[in-house]
Formats: structure tokens, sequence, C-alpha cells
């Protein structure tokens, strides 16, 4: 049995090899031609013509401007769900690459290009598998990933969803050297919920604060109380982020306002304590109202949930990533409380998120940069990785 699975990881690693220089060559041609949000047009092209090319009837349009293609196994069994997501950043690329962005204001500056690129590599790769399999393998392109309005909510809502049994996507991560591949338990990004606070007094000239009601002082101290959510409320090891993000009240120096407002982020790891925070942010509004003496209005905005990964599913790929690479992959906590809208596929069936370490050699980069530059061997790992879960997952699509 060990000799098979190290069979198997060679003729993937093989195969990879063989296509990892036109996979490269895409990954340059999409990042040199950044598209946000659901504008990925040129890049859903892209993505159509390969996945004909390689024999597949890619679905277009999914979500407004995503990418569906199944794979079908010889025989019947569980579908799982790849994706990768193919917006860019409004980020002025300052990197001086050849290939670097050439539209004005937008960049790849979370490697979404490399993701694209991998998962077009599984798309060339897995076929060679097909008498293998049990069940299919649904690859997802995803528009909108970046963007308030998601993309994986629009697919979703197209069906690309329907009939899933595991979800699985991965990410490039630049603290990580390349050739290493990380999963994580539980949270693996947080949930990110938006609030907007108006805190209304009663205006009136500086120089006679008692005939009035000052709301920027009430906001001052609604702030303070906000924060012991997080410094006394919360354990430490279950914790959540809350972040004040704008504050505006009153137009000039002698008049105190009639309201003044506040916005911001709560983000947390799983679904109790984002419950939690929520229900604790609006009793402390309720509160300040009533000792500061001021009307207090909530307009609490719940964004993508938390990326929960499936306890069993990580087991499972512990044991099948530790084969492909030939040494041991062990699953930790995750320290990020980034969001991703995958969340949104994970919510629906078993699902998590792999790490794929893209660090450069020499350099010290992270995501969101203009001068991101990540390592695209990462490109061929990744495809290792996809491919062989799936080969794996659905020859044994029984467990």
């Amino acid at each position: 049995m060990t000799d098979k699975k190290a069979m198997l990881a060679g003729d993937i690693s093989a195969r990879v090899a063989d296509i990892e220089p036109h996979l490269i060559a895409i990954r340059r041609d999409i990042h040199a031609h950044p598209e946000l949000g659901f504008d990925t047009v040129r890049t859903a092209d892209i993505v159509t013509a390969w996945l004909r090319e390689h024999g597949l009837t890619p679905q277009t349009g999914v979500g407004r401007t995503g990418v569906v293609a199944d794979i079908i196994g010889a025989q019947p069994g569980k579908t799982l769900l790849l994706r990768a997501d193919m917006d860019a950043l409004p980020i002025q690329e300052q990197t001086g690459l050849p290939f670097s962005s050439t539209i004005p204001g937008k960049m790849h500056a979370c490697g979404h290009d490399l993701h694209t690129a991998t998962l077009l590599g599984v798309a060339a790769i897995l076929p060679h598998y097909r008498q293998q399999l049990a069940g299919r393998v649904r690859l997802i392109f995803q528009p909108a990933e970046e963007t308030p309005e998601s993309g994986a909510e629009a697919m979703i809502a197209d069906g690309a969803a329907e009939g899933v049994d595991w979800a699985v996507t991965l990410h490039n991560k630049p603290e990580l050297m390349t050739g290493e591949v990380a999963l994580t338990r539980g949270g693996s990004t947080a949930s990110s919920d938006e609030f907007d606070v108006r805190v209304y007094g009663v205006s009136t000239h500086a120089a006679r604060p008692h005939m009035g009601v000052d709301p920027v002082v009430a906001t001052a101290y609604l702030i303070g109380q906000l924060q012991t959510l997080i410094s006394r409320e919360r354990d430490p090891a279950h914790s959540a982020v809350l972040t004040i993000g704008h504050i505006q009240g009153g137009t000039t120096h002698n008049i105190i306002p009639d309201s003044c407002l506040l916005q911001g982020t709560i983000r947390t790891k799983s679904p109790q304590v984002r419950a939690d925070m929520e229900a604790s942010f609006r009793r402390v509004c309720e509160g300040v109202a009533l000792a500061m003496n001021v009307r207090i209005e909530v307009d609490y905005l719940r964004g993508v949930p938390p990326l929960m990964n499936d306890d069993r599913l990580i087991d499972a790929l512990e044991n099948i990533l530790s084969h492909q690479f030939g040494k041991p992959i062990v699953a930790k906590p995750s320290d990020s409380f980034g969001a991703e809208d995958f969340s949104l596929f994970t919510e629906r069936a078993p699902g998590c998120q792999i790490h794929i370490g893209s660090a450069t050699p020499g350099r010290n980069d992270h995501l969101h940069n203009s001068d991101y530059q990540p390592d695209e061997r990462s490109i061929a790992v990744g495809t290792q990785a996809l491919v062989r879960l799936a080969v794996d997952l659905l020859t044994n699509n029984n467990n």
C-alpha cells in the first residue's frame, strides 16, 4: 500500500511538472490584466478556453461571471468542490516585474492569479485519474471574493453548491516557505460583521453644555466600554477583534453637535462567539444610552461567517497530503482574523482551507501589498495537493 501511495505521489508530481511552465505563463497573463469584483470577464474567458482544451464542458455566467466544470469519475459517488477565486484588488502595483499590472490602480496583490492557475492545473491533471474516481469533482472559478457583494453567494444562488459533499479551497501564504503545506483546525478565517452606530444628543453652544446633551462625550465613553468586551468579557482562547474605523461628529469648534457617527467591524472565529459578540455589543450600546442620556441607533450588518474547517476532513487530509509530499503535515490552530467568503460554501458542506507556502527567498512579503511577489513554484505545490486529495477522497468516498 505504501509503495502504491508513493508511486501515485511521483506520478502526480511528474504530471504537474510537465505543465508547470504553462500554468506559470497563464498566471503571468492574468496578473498583467487584473480584474475587480464581478468584472472578471477576461479571466473567465481564459479559464473557459483552458477547460474546453482539456476536454471539459464548462458552464459560464454562474454567479454573473463565474465558471463551473465537473470532472466525473468512472463510478458514482460523492461530490468534491474545489474553488479558486479570480478577482484582483484596487491597488497600484509597485513590483516592477516584467508581467506587472497593465491596468492602473488594479493588482493581483492577494494571489488569486496563483489560485486560478492552480485550479487550471487540476483541470488538466485530474482527468488522467478518472477511472479511479467514484464521484465527481466540481471546479469552481469564483469572481468577487474581495468585495462586499460576495461572488460565493452569487454562485451558490445559481446552484454551484447543490449536491456537494465536501468543499475545499486553498490560499497562498507568504509566511510559509514554498513547498510547505499547512492545515488548520477550527476557524481558518473569521467572520466579518460591520456596524454603524449613531449617537443622538442635543446641540448647543460650546459655552453652555448644560443646555444640551453631548453626543461626542457619549461616543467617547461608548468606545471605551466596547473595548471591554474584548479585554474583560471574552475568553482569550476564544477571542474576537473589535475595531473602530471611523468617527464623525460636529462641524466646527464651538458647537456641540446633534449626533455622532461611529463605524467599525467585529471579527470572530466561531459561530457562538459571533452571536455572543453581537448580543454584548447591543447590550453595551443600550446601557451607554441610558447612562449618558442619549439615544443610540445600531445598524449591525452581518457579513461572511467564519470559515470552519471540518475535523473529519482535516484528519483525512493530514494523512493524504503527508503521503503526497513525503513529510508529516499536522493541522494547527489558525491565527488569522481575515475574512473569506468561501465560508458560505462550508456552511453548506463539510470543508476546509489549505494553506500553500508562497514565500519568495530573500523577501518578506505579505498579502494586499503593492509590492507582493509570491513564489510561482507554489502553483505546482497547490496543484499536487488538490489533485491528490481529490483522488484519495473519491477513491475512498465511503469513509
